[in-house]
């Protein structure tokens, strides 16, 4: 409550430095907000000096203050305290509002030095510009002005560098990030920011250089465990499974003995880079996964690349973990490496069934049809929707949910439709057919809840990714069961069902060679050989790319298809080549 008074504001304005500094560094969180405390200050300055700034914002009042106070004994302070207002600044991100400032405080003490040359960063160079005033032995500082510049400089550069790096601008990135990289911080900084190197130059397509910044990011600090979580990504664009799987179990390893704390950093420093850099991007690109993520991801690896036993092993332990609750340890914000948990089941039983672990794959796609049984609806109607509602009109928001529900609704369908599809395959590898028809024609009944409406040009353009999905397991349901009616010698009714299966997906070679099988075992051999001439003379490329269309099919059903493929088709090929050369004979 005491007025403003000039030969004590120099000792008030450096007490009110160091207090906001112990203040920062107490707290140990990001900045954010004003510092109140420093206009309080700069109004106090005005004050002394018969001046008035109250109606002014922070950066008016900056100029005001730094153009009409001349007092020799105040220079000092004001600069401290400007490189504070800086910190502050930095940590909104208002990079204009700091460059403008060090201009300032660079043009009052020297009007030629703030200057910045073609081709350099207009932050990073008026920051560099600043000189530093000493400090006087009578206001000691808890924390040197000139340490303030060196964090000042090497936050102003990784932020900018971020930025750039989320704008997609890539070469000026690296270069920022790399400024940061030479610049004053602690050893769990500078691994963050090869972190970031890495992840930079993996998008500007350079895998060996991104794999360089990584690995250097682990040698500074090991506890930088997502640094580990970005070389498998890497090795993952590379192709290189082993490299892939090995740096998956060691991120699996070091999370299982050293859970993710606070990484330290230099304990004298109040104010220090990582409460000034905290961005969405950084926090995506440092984001720590959970055991369990990693767990999961060595299972999905190892099934994609057919090691069956390993995959096997890792998804069992994977569903052991559900058994702990494994919500609590996966964030729900959309980051997360898990797919849907029945999903998950699904892989799992496909793994099952690879390894030849038949009932084990039943006992599992059993708990998927049982927990999902009463989330479907009788009848799911998937209707012509002419256009979509803008978001900004009535009904919009209620007409998103709907469309919602109705998309969940269809992957809950699609879940246990593929848990009987999982269970027809495995009783057929188990030798019991009819078991196996039940779980086919389950499968296929499951699926006649959902009724398409309309045209067809707009109606599932919402749905597409799940509709698709549907179809392709009728597709795979109807030929999995036309295999097991052959194998009973229910020929006419394998027919009838690689005939349906070839309307749903015209030109599928499985359905297209079992349809001949049917019809050559059924003695209707000349329609046999004409069906058989029909789909040889058909283009190679033709097939695969029917196959081609669309999405890529859920790792869930991809063993399904490989299951689905006709065995051998060289002995049927022959004894139609036979049958054809015979009837040539006859002809002539």
């Amino acid at each position: 409550g005491l007025p403003a008074a000039l030969p004590a504001l120099p000792l008030e304005l450096t007490v009110l430095y160091n207090s906001l500094l112990f203040t920062v560094g107490a707290s140990d969180s990001a900045i954010k907000g004003e510092a109140e405390g420093i206009r309080q200050g700069l109004l106090r300055v005005l004050e002394a000096c018969g001046a008035c700034g109250q109606d002014l914002g922070m950066e008016e009042l900056w100029e005001k203050v730094l153009q009409e106070v001349t007092v020799e004994e105040l220079q000092v302070p004001l600069h401290h305290l400007g490189a504070l207002q800086a910190a502050w600044w930095l940590a909104a991100s208002q990079l204009e509002s700091v460059a403008g400032l060090f201009q300032l405080l660079s043009t009052a003490e020297d009007p030629g030095r703030a200057h910045c040359s073609e081709g350099q960063n207009k932050l990073l160079s008026v920051i560099k510009a600043w000189r530093v005033p000493p400090e006087e032995a009578s206001l000691p500082l808890v924390q040197s002005a000139k340490d303030l510049k060196e964090i000042l400089c090497t936050a102003a550069a990784f932020l900018q560098g971020l930025q750039e790096l989320e704008a997609g601008n890539f070469p000026t990135a690296l270069s920022l990030l790399q400024e940061a990289a030479g610049g004053f911080c602690s050893k769990n900084i500078l691994a963050q920011i090869y972190t970031c190197l890495g992840c930079c130059a993996q998008r500007m397509g350079k895998p060996q250089t991104a794999l360089q910044h990584l690995k250097r990011a682990l040698q500074v600090d090991f506890q930088c465990l997502p640094a580990l979580s970005h070389v498998a990504a890497v090795y993952h664009e590379l192709g290189e499974t082993d490299a892939e799987l090995q740096a998956l179990t060691l991120l699996y390893e070091a999370l299982g003995k050293n859970p993710p704390a606070a990484a330290s950093s230099s304990p004298y420093f109040l104010l220090r880079i990582e409460l000034l850099v905290h961005t969405p991007l950084l926090t995506s690109l440092l984001r720590h996964r959970h055991p369990s993520e990693v767990k999961y991801l060595l299972a999905q690896r190892c099934l994609q690349d057919g090691r069956v036993a390993d995959a096997v092993e890792h998804y069992l332990d994977f569903l052991s973990l559900l058994q702990e609750g494994l919500q609590q340890q996966v964030p729900l914000d959309g980051s997360s490496a898990l797919p849907r948990i029945p999903e998950v089941f699904l892989e799992a039983a496909s793994a099952l069934e690879q390894a030849g672990r038949h009932q084990d794959a039943i006992t599992v796609c059993e708990e998927v049809v049982s927990r999902t049984t009463d989330l479907i609806p009788r009848v799911l109607r998937v209707e012509e929707r002419l256009e979509e509602p803008e978001s900004s009109l009535p009904g919009a928001e209620l007409a998103g949910g709907l469309l919602s529900q109705k998309k969940e609704s269809l992957c809950c369908l699609a879940w246990r439709a593929a848990g009987y599809l999982h269970q027809g395959w495995a009783w057929a590898k188990l030798g019991k057919s009819k078991e196996a028809v039940t779980q086919f024609s389950r499968c296929l009944s499951d699926l006649l809840r959902v009724q398409l409406h309309g045209s067809g040009i707009k109606q599932t353009e919402n749905l597409q990714p799940e509709v698709e999905v549907l179809q392709k397991i009728r597709v795979l349901s109807l030929i999995g069961r036309g295999t097991q009616f052959l194998e009973l010698g229910r020929n006419k009714e394998a027919l009838l069902d690689f005939q349906h299966s070839l309307q749903i997906s015209p030109g599928d070679p499985a359905a297209a060679s079992y349809l001949v099988q049917a019809l050559w075992k059924l003695n209707r051999k000349q329609e046999a050989a004409a069906q058989w001439q029909k789909f040889s003379q058909s283009s190679p490329g033709e097939d695969g790319q029917q196959q081609g269309q669309g999405r890529p099919l859920p790792l869930y059903l991809v063993s399904c298809l490989e299951q689905a493929v006709f065995p051998d088709s060289e002995p049927l090929a022959r004894s139609i080549q036979d049958y054809l050369g015979a009837a040539a004979q006859d002809t002539s």
